[in-house]
């Protein structure tokens, strides 16, 4: 049964709801709707699925865009109602024609409802019952029966014409296996005379195997000569390993020394260079400045992409249709543009799957609406897709970190930052950038050694804790990282620390001991901020590394209400060149800002993500 049925504008004016459903929905599914989808560029979809305590709600919707109106159809996920498709599209025709902007109350459009949904209700109704299951079945049943017959009376006739073409080799024919399985007249292979050949060859096998068993026994007993050949060979086996020496050329300086660790002195401790604040201002407080290119490329491709269009429908209708402006547009004038957009953004590192819902939500924003005079559908759409990214990358909260950890040091508590991914990252590296920024803005800053499962991650974070100077707790290896942390909010406390750097160890996604550690971890000590640190270099990964790591974040916590991601931190930024498609498939998968971009191998090497410069490089 429907539970609800609404239409409201773009702008958020409900103008008219099914009084005679009127079934109080559990929870807030069109709310819901409305941020996680239809704001989040994801309104290509069929349908949303929203799940409320004791209810599970399936929504589809949609769109007129001429009019600016949004219809939603709200029923319960078990019915699998098949007429809701067939009465949104009714019901926006029906309510298009009866539409005025000036108007807010539309109580005549109730008994207009009550037929439409009627008359969609009776039509499948008639569909289901015009297919019972019961007839194909039989018709299979015969059709597998008539080529069961044919194919057996085929390979008879052809078991005697072969038997009368090749009658002189008739001792060759008989060990012959048919692909067919049947009877050729002569000699059939069964797949139980393979099954005996196997197992007989598996026991002789074994039977083997033990006799040599045996054989080896009895030599080392009687000390022939192989052991004593063997031995023999075993001591003459370690020689001397020819080691390269580097060529020296005539009339060249020698060659200075390439070691440039730092050894340990007598004293254990190992000599660090100190990195002081003067070294430069980190990234993060540098207003970044976009060169202003000439729009001239963009018209170029976008022309070259009309010439197609303008070859079919002839010069006369394309100029007319350019000046007059196009009635309204449809999903087949939008393809050509939205397939050369989808191929750009693809090319540019972004998730195929990301790309293509992309353009549908695009092509279902734009689908009905007029094209305005002297504007072409490739500018247009170009138009609505940059309008799109924006909305999608620019963060829906505020993201400022030292105001949120001024805020935690009014309350006398430490900030807790867990920087969380997959290995090999730059987890640790990029750790020590932000904790090099914090410590530019004079704040108090001390780092967890949380990563107690890889060889050498202690010893990486402490080189770093003694270059910036700051404190470092730790524990060594083999140790819960979840108890290590606790430990190390309770040891800031005492000690006055603003912030405390949580580094994890790297895990990938599908790994469930370590990611159920890592919920663990988040559950145990609650921080302010979980970082997912991810590479710019992947593509389609992206989608499935944030993907799970926020399901299993949610399957494997104890709580009601689990802590997911709450932000990215995106390294090695600047080696993927204008490939930045990554940085938009992890905010759209996961719904997190970028907050840090990790540019470099120094400690000033972390920004913030330029909005309007990723879309201009996707889309250039």
């Amino acid at each position: 049964m429907l539970e609800q049925l609404l239409i409201f504008t773009r702008g958020g004016l409900i103008l008219w709801t099914c009084k005679e459903l009127g079934n109080a929905l559990r929870g807030s599914p069109i709310d819901t709707l409305i941020r996680s989808c239809l704001l989040e560029e994801r309104s290509g979809a069929a349908s949303y699925n929203y799940d409320a305590p004791g209810a599970a709600y399936t929504l589809k919707w949609t769109f007129h865009n001429e009019l600016g109106l949004v219809f939603v159809a709200v029923y319960q996920r078990i019915l699998h109602l098949l007429y809701v498709e067939d009465l949104l599209a009714m019901v926006k025709r029906e309510f298009s024609e009866i539409y005025d902007p000036k108007r807010t109350a539309y109580h005549d459009f109730d008994e207009t409802f009550r037929q439409l949904k009627m008359e969609t209700e009776a039509r499948a109704e008639e569909l289901k019952n015009s297919n019972p299951v019961g007839k194909p079945l039989g018709n299979i049943k015969k059709q597998g029966k008539g080529q069961k017959s044919g194919s057996e009376g085929g390979t008879k006739k052809e078991g005697e014409s072969s038997l009368k073409s090749d009658s002189g080799d008739g001792e060759n024919r008989k060990g012959r296996k048919l692909e067919n399985g049947h009877s050729n007249g002569n000699f059939v292979v069964t797949k139980e005379s393979n099954m005996n050949s196997n197992t007989n060859g598996k026991e002789n096998e074994s039977s083997n195997v033990g006799a040599f068993d045996v054989n080896r026994l009895k030599l080392r007993a009687k000390g022939g000569k192989k052991t004593d050949a063997v031995a023999k060979a075993s001591k003459e086996e370690p020689k001397k390993k020819m080691t390269k020496k580097n060529r020296v050329w005539d009339d060249s300086p020698p060659e200075a020394k390439l070691d440039f660790t730092d050894h340990a002195g007598e004293n254990g401790e190992n000599h660090i260079d100190i990195v002081t604040a003067d070294q430069g201002e980190s990234m993060m407080d540098k207003e970044e400045i976009i060169s202003s290119e000439s729009e001239t490329e963009e018209d170029d491709d976008m022309g070259k992409n009309s010439k197609p269009d303008a070859k079919k429908k002839g010069w006369f209708s394309s100029m007319f249709q350019s000046i007059a402006g196009k009635a309204n547009l449809e999903k087949s004038d939008l393809e050509p543009a939205l397939k050369a957009l989808k191929d750009r953004l693809m090319t540019k590192n972004v998730a195929e799957e990301i790309a293509e819902k992309l353009c549908e939500s695009v092509a279902a924003s734009l689908e009905g609406k007029k094209l305005a005079s002297f504007t072409r559908i490739s500018s247009t759409v170009h138009a609505a897709m940059e309008e799109a990214l924006v909305r999608i990358l620019t963060p829906r909260r505020s993201i400022d970190i030292l105001r949120d950890v001024h805020a935690a040091k009014e309350q006398r508590k430490p900030y807790v930052v867990v920087f969380v991914g997959v290995n090999g990252v730059g987890k640790s590296t990029n750790l020590a950038k932000v904790a090099y920024w914090l410590l530019q803005h004079n704040v108090n800053v001390m780092m967890a050694a949380c990563d107690t499962f890889r060889s050498g991650a202690v010893e990486q974070l402490r080189t770093h804790a003694r270059r910036l100077q700051i404190p470092i707790f730790e524990k060594g290896y083999e140790k819960d990282p979840a108890i290590v942390a606790k430990e190390a909010i309770q040891e800031a406390k005492r000690n006055g620390s603003d912030v405390v750097l949580v580094d994890t160890a790297g895990r990938m996604q599908d790994n469930e001991p370590l990611m159920r550690a890592l919920s663990k971890l988040i559950y145990l000590n609650n921080p302010d901020l979980v970082l997912f640190v991810g590479e710019a270099l992947v593509g389609n990964d992206a989608v499935d590394q944030l993907s799970k790591f926020n399901q299993k974040l949610a399957d494997l916590s104890t709580s009601s209400n689990p802590r997911l991601i709450d932000g990215i931190l995106l390294t090695k930024f600047d080696t993927i060149d204008d490939k930045v498609g990554a940085a938009l498939s992890m905010v759209y998968i996961s719904g997190a800002p970028v907050m840090f971009v990790g540019c470099g191998q120094s400690y000033t090497d972390l920004k913030k993500l330029n909005v309007k410069s990723i879309v201009k490089t996707l889309l250039k």
